[in-house]
């Protein structure tokens, strides 16, 4: 196993001059000459019985047992929270895959949905997904429709890719950011998509709207809650925190990549340097618009064709 692990851990790594080992290999002279030829110099394992190098082995295989002891009392939790969602929520089985969203925009400007997921390892950042709301015809701030084209491009995409739900990326449930207008939202999609038999829970915040006395919406049942102190509610919060702080990151990043765009961006030939070389001449974009031909040919870095290039993207629009 040891001599299958270094071998695999260097695979996409360049092996340092020396590696310590806990215990020997079976094949150290080819594991050695194989490192050796990836790294292109001398590369030596060593199984130190003593002094500091003993102790440093010592060392990380202690990090190492803890590390391996927090993590199965973390899945133990995470297990015991799951079981507690499937009975407070009246689902068959305690999920495997929990899918959560939300949307951020302001007045409707750089909407963005995010869903993040969830499961028995605890929070599945590589599957976490961000998507860019497209709808042309949506009113400002028309969270329903926003919430709706998210998991409708969602199903739509999970179907193409996996009609027969054999993968793990069919979640068990949805938790929606929101009430009982959220979830008929996100019912009417899952009706189109014939996905009806996927559980889904709408989290909203009570009528003061303080943390810990959070409404939980189904469809066909009467809203309730869980009590103040429940770790599943907890549970809970933490899942909607995590889809709200990625939908607030994904929304700040797009609305400061659109508040840093320029006019420029679109002329064909100018990337980054010659955008800072020409609002270093001129001091805006603006300006940039209105010069003439020769002003343009004199910016460090613009050549004659470029400076045709922009003046003829700004002055030849009709």
């Amino acid at each position: 196993m040891l001599e299958a692990f270094v071998g695999q851990f260097y695979d996409n790594k360049v092996p340092p001059r020396l590696i310590l080992l806990s215990n020997p290999i079976e094949n150290d002279d080819l594991m050695q000459e194989a490192l050796s030829q990836k790294a292109d110099r001398k590369v030596q394992l060593l199984v130190p019985m003593r002094g500091e190098k003993a102790k440093l082995v010592e060392g990380a295989a202690r990090n190492a047992r803890e590390s391996l002891a927090r993590r199965m009392a973390e899945t133990a939790t995470q297990a015991k929270l799951l079981k507690g969602l499937a009975e407070a929520f009246d689902l068959g089985a305690p999920p495997k895959r929990i899918e959560v969203y939300d949307n951020s925009h302001i007045s409707g400007a750089h909407a963005v949905g995010a869903m993040v997921v969830a499961g028995p390892e605890g929070f599945i950042k590589s599957q976490y997904r961000k998507f860019n709301i497209k709808g042309e015809d949506l009113a400002a701030g028309d969270d329903f429709g926003m919430m709706k084209e998210v998991l409708g491009r969602r199903f739509k995409r999970l179907l193409k890719e996996d009609p027969e739900r054999k993968s793990e990326n069919w979640p068990d449930l949805l938790l929606i950011d929101g009430g009982a207008g959220q979830v008929s939202a996100v019912a009417e999609i899952m009706r189109e998509y014939g996905v009806e038999d996927i559980a889904m829970i709408g989290v909203a915040k009570g009528e003061d709207r303080d943390a810990g006395k959070e409404e939980f919406h189904r469809r066909g049942k009467r809203p309730f809650a869980l009590r103040h102190n429940d770790p599943v509610l907890y549970f809970v919060q933490r899942m909607r925190d995590e889809v709200h702080r990625f939908a607030i990151g994904t929304h700040r990043a797009k609305r400061a990549k659109a508040i840093g765009a320029t006019p420029l961006d679109g002329v064909p030939g100018v990337g980054a340097a010659r955008k800072r070389a020409l609002l270093a001449h001129f001091g805006s974009a603006k300006a940039v618009s209105r010069a003439g031909l020769e002003d343009l040919k004199k910016v460090d870095g613009i050549s004659n064709t470029l400076a045709e290039t922009l003046y003829d993207f700004f002055h030849d629009k009709g």
